[in-house]
């Protein structure tokens, strides 16, 4: 994030020569100016991001400077504000600072020492807004949720926060254990409705006849153990939003009525003809490409451009390297705090073989290994890859780096020297590269012979 720039000044003074004097200098100085002759105008002003402070004269007609003050600051509690007093109104100055005023200057006051004032509350009003979007961020779901600091992960905050603003039907797309669902939520926390229903099916966990019954509900009676009414969930996330996972699962039949209840807004229990009104907006999400299903007849296309409106991406766990380890962590310490247990960080081993790991479950499978890390059922050399040779071609040149290294080791029990002669490499190179490839002299000689 950069710095949030605050170089504005409000004056509020009734006497004209005073205000134009003051703009004067303090323009002169590089500091944008808004004057105002009436302190009733200043309210209009100030908004709870101003980038700048509010200078005014105590004694005014209609509005005193500390009457003044009390309005502003219950808009906004923080804002810096300094008073210019007369002699005669010191008492009352310093009064204004007890209840919240930033300084306080005596006429006739020095232009230096009024902008050197300007300057500091300036800086003061820079800090107070970081903090203010710092804390907005941290608030933020999408943040909160989507974790991580590559640049994939970045983008797909930036546009979780921007369609959640939308009104539109949402398809998400990304691979098992991507993280779905995690964006799903983000969308909803971040939009209008969070404060109404998120309903969640996977419609690959239902089976054909269940499907069209969780949706849209059923009437009593309507077929053999219909028992009681029951609404879908359809109508359960009516004025908030629904997520559909593995919606590439949902039976033609099902996508029918789904369409004309998108169209429509409005659906029918099975075994009932009441209609009833939705308002939600539906967020789907798949592991296939949609489009190519259609073409097999297996998803209709209609429905599909209904619920890709706007479309969102999830990068796999393997493209964003940066995030590996943080999100290792983060896991770590969620486990360990449900169980309240110690946990020792990895050692450079581990982390390196987490780093290889090719993730085909992405974010799941790497939260369930940080799980048992955490538990205790996986000791620190246990981060095995899937057994395949790495993908990428500086990989493989890795694991051969790291088998020749370690068999000189082995070879030469431990003999740094004997290993820097062989290998030909400086001894802070050979340093450097065993501590990249996790590999440590003392525990190879203790539980390793030569190949």
């Amino acid at each position: 994030m950069t710095p949030i720039e605050c170089n504005q000044v409000l004056l509020v003074d009734d006497d004209p020569a005073v205000l134009e004097a003051t703009r004067q200098w303090l323009e002169l100085s590089n500091i944008e100016v808004i004057t105002l002759n009436n302190p009733q105008g200043v309210a209009a002003h100030i908004t709870a991001d101003f980038p700048g402070v509010l200078v005014s004269d105590i004694r005014m007609p209609e509005l005193s400077g500390t009457e003044l003050m009390t309005q502003i600051h219950q808009k906004v509690p923080d804002l810096p504000i300094i008073l210019i007093t007369g002699h005669g109104d010191i008492p009352m100055a310093v009064e204004a600072i007890r209840n919240g005023a930033w300084d306080f200057l005596e006429k006739p006051f020095d232009p230096e020492r009024l902008e050197e004032v300007i300057r500091k509350a300036l800086i003061t009003r820079s800090l107070q807004l970081e903090n203010h979007r710092l804390r907005a961020a941290m608030q933020d779901p999408a943040n909160t949720r989507l974790l991580g600091k590559s640049p994939a992960i970045t983008q797909l905050r930036q546009q979780v926060q921007r369609l959640s603003k939308v009104q539109a039907n949402i398809l998400i797309h990304g691979e098992t254990g991507a993280g779905k669902e995690a964006v799903a939520r983000s969308l909803h926390e971040c939009s209008p409705r969070a404060d109404k229903p998120f309903v969640a099916i996977n419609c690959g966990a239902l089976t054909h006849e269940l499907v069209e019954s969780e949706l849209f509900g059923h009437r009593k009676g309507a077929f053999t153990g219909a028992l009681e009414s029951r609404e879908g969930k359809l109508e359960l996330a009516s004025g908030g939003t629904l997520f559909l996972d593995e919606i590439e699962s949902m039976p033609l039949p099902v996508q029918i009525k789904l369409l004309r209840a998108i169209q429509e807004q409005q659906i029918e229990r099975i075994g009932s003809n009441q209609l009833i009104n939705l308002d939600l907006i539906i967020i789907s999400a798949t592991k296939i490409d949609l489009l190519k299903l259609s073409e097999q007849g297996q998803f209709r296309e209609d429905l599909y451009y209904r619920l890709a409106v706007a479309e969102l991406s999830i990068p796999p766990l393997r493209e964003r390297q940066e995030d590996i380890l943080l999100l290792f962590n983060h896991f770590v310490q969620q486990a360990a705090d449900v169980h309240d247990l110690e946990v020792a960080p990895a050692d450079t081993a581990y982390t390196q073989a987490l780093l290889q790991n090719p993730w085909r479950g992405n974010v799941r499978e790497l939260r369930n290994r940080a799980t048992r890390f955490a538990l205790g059922l996986e000791g620190q050399s246990s981060a095995h890859t899937s057994g395949e040779p790495p993908s990428s071609l500086a990989a493989q040149l890795e694991d051969y780096e790291r088998k020749l290294i370690r068999e000189s080791l082995l070879r030469h029990q431990g003999n740094i020297q004997k290993v820097l002669d062989e290998l030909q490499l400086p001894r802070r190179t050979l340093n450097q590269k065993m501590l990249r490839l996790g590999l440590q002299r003392e525990a190879l000689l203790q539980t390793e012979t030569p190949e």
